[in-house]
């Protein structure tokens, strides 16, 4: 006959079995069975980088006119749903002189009809941010790299979706995070390499920029894609143009890697609000009245496992300057992008004569090299121009890419983490290890240039010095 005391018995057993499969189940959702180590790989070298894009709306534009003032690249084919759009593009390539793209349109699947063509070595992603993780598992399982705009996935699943297929197949995952190629924060990370912040010990990265009118535009984001996200997920929706270059000087996945994170947002004070002002003219923005909009202003605060940490800001909706703060403070200097370019050595912010000194000292050679080039080519002042060269120049040579699928599961998962945050009142999040503890010896790629791919429509510089661009 059973007893009270075997009763508890059991019942202590079945908690506790409970309990460690409970936790199993966690660890296997954060730390999933390794796979080959993506970091510093160098995939065999693709002497002439045949390119698919897909999405021709707001970035993907662009992102073909860059390409075409890189040697060795191709536009072999082209993608977008609307044909106005292919159109466009198909233009821009005939007036320049390139041959004619295939063209894959009308269609919503249109862009797995081109990634299973055999004749392209990578796939441009441009799309809405719930497109990017298919389409890069997509292209790389059909044996492309990729390469994705930002945010390259919306959900912690998907984050680890890019990370097994990528090393599965053995195809790089690239997150397209132009910021990381600015021009002073490329400075700044090169002068920690060269040791001259000592111990970084804290960093601060933002996305501040007024995007209210934008994400209401009817010709802006196609089906209104953007703002439907404002409108459903309270979270920092765009964390990787203040994060990446936070992570590249602190070695994040590569000598260090982030702990767990906390995060806390405003209540919104301008969407809603928006919302019903252009409502009561137009009908179309009834459906976006009285949404949960995300809140003004969202901060989220991440510590590494070496007890370093990082402030991140989103705020998209408030009357503020653009700014993505990009701060970096460590042991022997400090720098803060805005609102005006600053470095400090010891506790002193320096001249601008030894500003220019140290600028000329420790731009790295991607920017001494064609970083005027760079400019004349364009691209958010050239930073978009210097991403996209240095994605071409290591696959055309084989050299490890600046950002791998990490670095794009990473930075990109801080969204749902900050949803599931805010969500609990704050509470502190565990942060997922996607190298599985391949960041302790996991390497930071060189910044000097071990090739150099060249930049076509570059001409002679003139007699003031300027390079002029075709």
């Amino acid at each position: 006959m059973s007893t009270r005391r075997d009763f508890l018995k059991n019942m202590t057993v079945a908690v506790s079995t409970t309990a460690i499969l409970s936790s199993c189940s966690t660890i296997n959702v954060l730390s999933p069975k390794s796979g080959f180590n993506i970091s510093g790989y160098r995939a065999p070298k693709i002497p002439t980088v045949r390119i698919g894009f897909v999405g021709l709306g707001m970035r993907g534009p662009g992102a073909v006119k860059r390409m075409m003032h890189i040697e060795g690249v191709e536009v072999t084919a082209i993608c977008d749903k609307r044909k106005s759009c292919t159109d466009k593009v198909e233009k821009t390539l005939a007036e320049r002189g390139f041959p004619k793209p295939a063209v894959y349109t009308g269609s919503e699947d249109a862009w797995k009809q081109m990634c299973q063509r055999d004749d392209l070595d990578l796939i441009y992603i441009a799309t809405p941010w719930e497109l990017h993780t298919p389409m890069a598992v997509y292209a790389m399982e059909n044996g492309k790299h990729a390469a994705t705009e930002v945010p390259a996935a919306t959900t912690l699943e998907e984050c680890w979706q890019l990370v097994k297929t990528s090393e599965k197949t053995k195809k790089h995952c690239v997150i397209l995070e132009n910021c990381c190629y600015d021009f002073f924060e490329m400075l700044t990370l090169n002068m920690v390499r060269q040791g001259i912040f000592g111990e970084v010990v804290h960093g601060e990265g933002a996305y501040i920029h007024n995007l209210v009118g934008l994400n209401f535009n009817k010709k802006g984001y196609a089906d209104m894609w953007r703002l439907k996200h404002n409108a459903k997920r309270n979270g920092n929706l765009y964390p990787t143009h203040g994060l990446g270059p936070i992570c590249q000087c602190m070695d994040i996945n590569r000598g260090d890697r982030m702990d767990y994170l906390t995060c806390m947002a405003s209540n919104d004070f301008t969407m809603n609000a928006e919302a019903r002002k252009r409502a009561a003219k137009d009908d179309f923005y009834a459906p976006f009245v009285d949404q949960p909009y995300r809140g003004n202003m969202n901060t989220t605060l991440v510590r590494t496992v070496k007890g370093r940490t990082i402030m991140i800001q989103h705020d998209v909706s408030s009357p503020r300057p653009y700014s993505r703060i990009h701060l970096l403070s460590g042991t022997k200097a400090f720098a803060r992008k805005y609102p005006k370019q600053q470095i400090a050595l010891g506790h002193k912010a320096v001249s601008d004569e030894k500003m220019k000194e140290l600028t000329e000292k420790y731009s790295p050679e991607i920017i001494t090299r064609i970083g005027e080039m760079a400019k004349k080519v364009g691209g958010h002042g050239g930073m978009d121009f210097l991403m996209d060269w240095s994605l071409i120049n290591s696959l055309r040579n084989g050299l490890p890419v600046d950002m791998d699928c990490y670095d794009a599961a990473l930075w990109s998962c801080i969204t749902p983490l900050s949803i599931k945050s805010i969500a609990n009142r704050s509470d502190s999040v565990d942060i997922p290890d996607f190298t599985r503890g391949n960041w302790k010896t996991n390497k930071p790629v060189a910044l000097e240039l071990a090739a150099m791919t060249g930049v076509r429509g570059i001409q002679k510089a003139d007699s003031s010095g300027q390079l002029n661009v075709e």
